[in-house]
């Protein structure tokens, strides 16, 4: 096969790179390139958004697939260009990359089809939109309606900042005809996180979790950047959020697309904002996101060839992908003065000492020639990306490649992956054990709630009758890992709760489950029935005693936790106003009309 990869930064080159490593592929080029890209495809001198050109050389190298990478030629309809002349093209058609060209309509979609994101309006006219701010008040966030490199995202503390950022989107056009019209939301808080997957408009297959740091500076100070590096995979997306993200967004996002007659090929980017048990969408794109391409693209073990031709073709229901279960980590090295202006045609050394080293791959991105050297000539220059058996593995492994690496003025954020190495430095507060992972239905339950209280948790199978010597060993070791309530769920002979009892001095609290025909009474009277002396608390059968179960376990940690005390008296002020709002909207019904 012959390959053309359409674009020029570290995306391309991660696909580049990739796709040579296919034996069903002979050839790659890459339109335009870079210095990186061209030692493993042919560069061709052909602007990534010159769609005629670009029709032109697949025709004439008669190419078998071509990958387009970045959003602005998606936009341009790339995709339904080479497909009305019989080529195949893996990507979003114009309709589906609206999704990303366009915010409102992101919004529009979103708002119908029940996908959880901010409240906001679309604007027109400035004068509209200021009077918007002023109303509603700060933070709030002022965003370019259409593309804009990842750049025309303003997060405004104050009224004073949003009003200044409606001026440079819609009066000073700062980012150009993106600005003709602006969306203005509500400032989601929480971590972030990127969600992405492959879908043919009917299958969703993800990829692994990953995380961008978008911000120029550490910790996440500046403005906004193209992405300033990411590491795969993220740990606040568990297995939790990945199900609930899939269910609530990726599925719902495929299908809406669908019913409103733009049928979504290609890779499907959801950028989200997490905060405990809350989801919600900052922003969908409509490729790969860069830099998270580098660390996913090397967690691919398998061939995306075939991954890509069945997407296009339809049949995504008979792939699955092969992963390294090892961290990456990508680090970019950026000019000085990006996202702002910044020097060119600036020599590079010590490239060919970090390409040396192990699992290391140097992606580049903004980089060109100048004779034999290889020069800076782009605002993201590199992407230097790690594999290792931890997240800190890769992190160290990265970061000594970056020091090899230098040219003048460079600028590189030193904190890249380490959300990820506080999480997992979190010792848990609470222990979920159940007894097969058919529990985990129910049991997620209590992981929602934890969730909302901000309670760090693990959660893991053991059962008492299958498993004993492991359940009666976690049960004990239990302490030693921060673990200060237990809270364990079973169905039929429910002994779990008495078994975890018997092995530690830790409150217990049982989750008998409905699994049986006895509709939960055996594994009640299973749980409850316990010796003297070997307590085991129990609140419910089913999904509503895991909900209470992991509520109690907050009350019990909040007795030293400001934060959990906290967010349970506010789930509490939560529970008052729905009860509230029920009796007003009754008493409402209730009122005879007026005559």
């Amino acid at each position: 096969m012959k390959v053309l990869v359409i674009g020029s930064g570290g995306r391309e080159h991660a696909y580049a790179w990739k796709i040579a490593q296919s034996p069903l592929v002979k050839k790659v080029f890459c339109a335009p390139g870079n210095a990186g890209i061209a030692s493993v495809a042919t560069c061709v001198p052909i602007d990534a958004e010159d769609v005629p050109s670009l029709l032109a050389f697949a025709q004439k190298e008669k190419i078998d697939l071509t990958i387009c990478g970045p959003e602005g030629p998606l936009a341009k309809g790339v995709v339904d260009i080479f497909e009305a002349e019989g080529l195949k093209i893996f990507g979003a058609s114009q309709k589906a990359a609206e999704l990303e060209a366009s915010k409102s309509f992101s919004k529009y979609i979103m708002e119908k089809y029940g996908i959880p994101t901010s409240k906001g309006q679309t604007f027109t006219r400035v004068q509209s939109a200021r009077a918007y701010v002023k109303k509603v008040g700060a933070p709030i966030v002022v965003k370019a309606d259409g593309l804009a490199a990842g750049k025309g995202v303003i997060v405004c503390q104050t009224v004073k900042e949003a009003l200044d950022a409606l001026d440079r989107v819609m009066v000073k056009k700062e980012f150009g005809a993106a600005g003709d019209k602006a969306v203005v939301e509500e400032c989601l808080v929480g971590e972030e996180a990127s969600f992405i997957a492959f879908t043919d408009g009917k299958t969703v297959l993800p990829l692994p979790s990953s995380q961008d740091h978008k911000p120029v500076f550490d910790d996440d100070k500046g403005p906004n950047t193209g992405g300033m590096g990411a590491y795969s995979p993220a740990p606040i997306v568990d297995r939790y959020l990945h199900d609930r993200v899939m269910k609530e967004v990726m599925i719902p996002t495929v299908r809406g697309m669908a019913a409103e007659g733009r049928l979504y090929k290609g890779f499907l980017y959801a950028g989200l904002m997490i905060d405990g048990d809350k989801i919600g969408v900052l922003e969908f794109n409509a490729r790969l996101g860069d830099p998270e391409a580098q660390p996913l693209l090397m967690r691919v073990k398998s061939d995306i060839v075939p991954i890509l031709l069945a997407i296009i073709e339809g049949r995504l229901d008979q792939c699955q992908l092969e992963l390294d279960e090892r961290a990456t980590v990508c680090v970019v090295m950026a000019s000085g003065g990006y996202p702002g202006k910044y020097g060119k045609g600036i020599p590079i050394d010590g490239l060919d000492a970090a390409r040396r080293m192990k699992d290391v791959v140097v992606f580049h991105a903004g980089t060109g020639t100048k004779g034999k050297q290889i020069v800076a000539n782009g605002g993201r220059v590199l992407g230097v990306t790690a594999l290792g058996d931890t997240v800190e593995k890769a992190i160290q492994k990265a970061y000594q490649a970056v020091e090899k690496i230098t040219w003048r003025k460079v600028h590189y954020r030193k904190d890249i992956g380490q959300k990820a190495l506080r999480r997992f430095q979190q010792k848990p507060a609470v222990g979920i054990v159940m007894g097969s992972d058919s529990d985990l239905d129910v049991m997620n339950g209590a992981v929602g709630m934890l969730k909302k209280f901000h309670v760090p948790f693990e959660i893991t199978v053991a059962s008492a009758h299958r498993t004993p010597e492991r359940a009666a060993e976690w049960a004990r070791n239990a302490p030693a890992r921060g673990i200060r309530v237990i809270i364990a769920g079973a169905g039929h002979a429910a002994h779990l709760a008495g078994a975890m009892a018997a092995q530690s001095t830790l409150p217990v609290i049982g989750v008998p489950i409905d699994s049986s025909c006895l509709q939960g009474l055996d594994a009640l009277l299973s749980t409850v029935q316990m010796p003297s002396g070997i307590p085991v608390a129990t609140f419910a059968v089913g999904r509503a005693g895991a909900k209470n179960a992991a509520y109690f376990a907050a009350q019990i940690v909040a007795s030293d936790r400001r934060d959990v005390a906290e967010a349970l008296a506010a789930a509490r002020r939560e529970g008052e106003q729905v009860v509230l709002d029920g009796d007003r909207d009754v008493a409402r019904s209730s009122t005879p009309p007026r005559r």
